[in-house]
């Protein structure tokens, strides 16, 4: 991991830009904590983290009042990182179909989703050994964000990870739902109900096929930017039960 940039942010919370190989990431830690703090991993949507940075950053500013760092990742294919025409051409064949009126079938949504999966998820892995290895950095660890699957994945795989909150607004490969009953940690699922981009029921069957004993669903009115306030906040309170 070498760092490329540090700032501060309104003295509350430190930003550093760095780069993992060819992966870039942004790192935001408290400001005044004074031990290890707990980590909470923010996956991005796939749109760039440029794009996605206000979001985020107002994630890491909410996390670190809570005493959390937080981290994210560019996804593959995404923002500066290479272009992944296999993916590219997935998209196009999504927008395709649905521009149509026609079914989203199966094939399309394996070749946009499970690809990035399997490639995303070691990346959070490597992600997750080096943010560790940082003595301002401990333990438990959390995950927080979409694509639904690959936090599937990385609850089933990373035995490092305690916790996740999940935004059911993405497709689900049907292989997915195999991985989701082996999901033990607590999960707490966020899900807009009318959102244009995403499959209601597939979401639903997603959130019921879960093996974890604990897990809530909380499903607003809106579309899929249109998370209220009090969704977060809950989501937040959620990481501090689990991981404080």
């Amino acid at each position: 991991m070498h760092f490329t940039s540090e700032q501060r942010l309104d003295g509350a919370v430190l930003e550093r830009e760095f780069t993992l190989g060819e992966i870039p990431g942004i790192l935001w830690t408290p400001g005044s904590a004074s031990a290890p703090a707990p980590l909470i991993l923010l996956s991005p949507p796939p749109l760039g983290l440029r794009k996605a940075y206000p979001r985020l950053v107002a994630r890491a500013r909410h996390a670190a009042a809570d005493g959390f760092a937080t981290a994210t990742i560019e996804l593959p294919g995404s923002g500066d990182r290479p272009r992944w025409p296999a993916a590219e051409q997935a998209l196009a064949d999504l927008r395709r179909a649905m521009d149509a009126g026609e079914p989203v079938t199966d094939e399309i949504i394996d070749a946009l989703i499970l690809p990035l999966v399997d490639k995303a998820v070691p990346e959070w892995q490597a992600a997750l050994d080096a943010l560790l290895s940082l003595p301002e950095i401990g333990g438990p660890v959390g995950y927080s964000g979409g694509v639904i699957s690959i936090g599937t994945r990385l609850a089933v795989v990373e035995p490092r990870i305690s916790a996740a909150v999940l935004f059911a607004g993405s497709f689900v490969p049907r292989a997915m739902f195999e991985e989701a009953r082996q999901v033990t940690i607590p999960l707490h699922v966020l899900l807009q109900w009318d959102d244009e981009r995403n499959d209601r029921q597939a979401a639903l069957d997603l959130f019921d096929t879960f093996g974890s004993k604990e897990k809530t669903l909380h499903a607003n009115m809106g579309g899929h930017t249109g998370v209220p306030q009090f969704a977060g906040d809950a989501a937040a309170r959620f990481f501090t039960r689990h991981l404080k």
